[in-house]
């Protein structure tokens, strides 16, 4: 039963004690129904079309070189995770400010919210290959947000007249609880539906993986040579020879996987040519094919660090497809571009060199590539860092120049050529593997891509260098391990390890960060021996 009360109703500036925390909760509910219902949009329109989405490949555009390095080394291959769970952090606390704003200053609320969704909309619009339907994801989502939004913190407001409280109100006003919870009931209905409805929608990504699972690739023309025997001392914790599919790292500024099917994929080969052409996938499966042993490194590898790794690929020699093409005199670069409009700048005498197997790759360790390593198609460039050679998902190769044209990480402050540098790693024995004291086992590996390696020193304490003996290999694209045996006395001991390459050059002791060009320095690590 409800009880009359006498006098005037509580004015509309007042708000009930505990509301801003229900406005709150508001707003993030609003905010993840509405990015909920922009993903389901972006299902229909363009995956790379989502707010979430093109928001954060817009922030990786804008990161300078030292913060993604930074990124990197913290996060490794997480990076990517971990830059999609801040953002989602700070797009929720700006919800809850956003809920607290409506119900003390609305509609201030609301706006914040809309700008939100039209900075969604600019920076859609802004992406490589961008339609003006990119933009339908952020204006209907967070659309729905402020609708929404609005309407449950309506709720919180004490209703104008109104001057009767039940027992169901908030103290302090009069204010519909129940209409708040129903509101809020629904904004959770739309997120959940609006996400089931995009999982359905996108599953083309389920559709290229079936077709990636059928594919049977070609025999090579040209097999690779086999692995020695000797090339894998198979020592626990020492990196293997070959790096298996699912440990080979993965740094792209790619936040969604480009989902391409081979049949609706195609090369197109242009620019500073004078016979531009277009290589479909089935007109691709008849090339002759390669496979060759590479050897890819990351430039934001640190020294020591494991962004790096050794593949068996198939594929056609990208030197093949620029002679039908016959580049004009005055180009020296070729940019690639990846399907989701990432583009590299590779030296075009690299990709011509008849001693370097540049390959269009379509395998990789006996499987098609996986769909994170750039299925159907893409760059494998021994002696160059991935970010101006490794073009994932790759769909043009432009012949051009240099002051014509620049890859994406050029104009972030990164080289421009970006050769790989002599490096060497420590892999044994682990920190958190202690040996017994005596004759310890020093193992690692070792690169110089297209030069290889033909010897690497270790020393313990700043000692004499101890020259390690070397593993097999299959040829100056790929890394060798190596390995040595040092007496070390129980305690704390320091390992340092350089290499030297086949023309003689030494790894520089000189410590340099990844940016501009790659790291650099002799790797130091600190042991205990039990």
């Amino acid at each position: 039963m409800t009880q009359a009360t006498e006098g005037p109703a509580a004015p509309s500036g007042e708000r009930s004690p505990g509301g801003a925390g229900w406005a709150a909760l508001a707003g993030v509910l609003a905010g993840g129904a509405g990015l909920a219902v922009a993903e389901l949009v972006a299902a229909v329109v363009a995956p790379g079309a989502s707010t979430l989405f093109a928001g954060g490949a817009a922030v990786v555009d804008a990161v300078p070189p030292w913060l993604k390095d930074v990124a990197v080394e913290w996060f490794g291959t997480n990076d990517k995770a971990v830059l999609l769970a801040t953002m989602g952090v700070v797009l929720a606390l700006g919800a809850a400010l956003a809920g607290w704003l409506e119900l003390r200053r609305p509609p201030a609320g609301a706006v914040l919210m809309g700008v939100v969704g039209v900075v969604g909309v600019v920076v859609a619009l802004l992406r490589p290959s961008a339609t003006p339907l990119w933009a339908l994801p952020s204006a209907i989502g967070l659309g729905a947000a402020v609708l929404l939004l609005r309407a449950a913190v309506a709720r919180l407001l004490p209703a104008p007249g109104r001057s009767e409280v039940s027992a169901s109100d908030t103290p302090g006003g009069a204010v519909n609880r129940r209409g708040f919870l129903a509101v809020s009931g629904i904004t959770v209905g739309v997120a959940v539906l609006a996400l089931a409805g995009s999982r359905v929608l996108s599953m083309g990504s389920t559709a290229v993986s079936a077709v990636r699972e059928k594919l049977r690739l070609p025999t090579a023309r040209t097999p690779a040579p086999p692995v020695p025997a000797g090339a894998d001392l198979k020592l626990d914790d020492l990196a293997p020879y070959v790096t298996p599919n699912s440990d080979f790292y993965r740094i792209d500024t790619a936040l969604i996987v480009p989902q391409v099917n081979p049949q609706d994929w195609s090369l197109e080969v242009r620019g500073l040519v004078d016979e531009p052409f277009t290589l479909t996938w089935d007109e691709l499966m008849e090339l002759p094919m390669e496979e060759h042993y590479v050897t890819l490194s990351c430039v934001s590898n640190a020294v020591g660090g494991d962004l790096v790794g050794n593949a068996l690929w198939l594929g056609y020699p990208i030197r093949a497809l620029l002679e039908r093409a016959k580049p004009r005199a005055g180009a020296d670069m070729v940019l690639s571009t990846s399907d989701d409009g990432f583009t590299a700048g590779t030296p075009l005498d690299v990709l011509q060199d008849p001693d370097r197997e540049c390959l269009l790759a379509i395998g990789m360790n006996g499987e098609p590539l996986p769909e994170e390593h750039g299925f159907p198609a893409r760059l494998v460039v021994p002696g160059l860092y991935g970010y101006v050679s490794a073009t994932k998902w790759v769909t043009s190769l432009e012949v051009t120049t240099f002051d014509a044209d620049e890859g994406y990480w050029t104009p972030r402050g990164w080289s421009a050529l970006g050769p790989i540098k002599i490096a060497s790693r420590i892999d044994v024995p682990r920190l958190s593997a202690p040996p017994s004291a005596g004759a310890v086992t020093v193992a690692g590996v070792a690169w110089a891509q297209h030069t290889g390696i033909s010897k690497v020193e270790v020393r313990a304490d700043g000692g004499d260098w101890v020259t390690a003996e070397l593993a097999e290999t299959v040829g100056p694209d790929t890394w060798r391990q190596w390995h040595t045996s040092i007496d070390l006395e129980a305690g704390y001991h320091s390992l340092a390890v350089r290499a030297t390459d086949s023309d003689g050059q030494v790894q520089t002791e000189t410590k340099a960060p990844p940016a501009p060009n790659g790291a650099s320095g002799w790797q130091t690590v600190s042991i205990t021996v039990e």
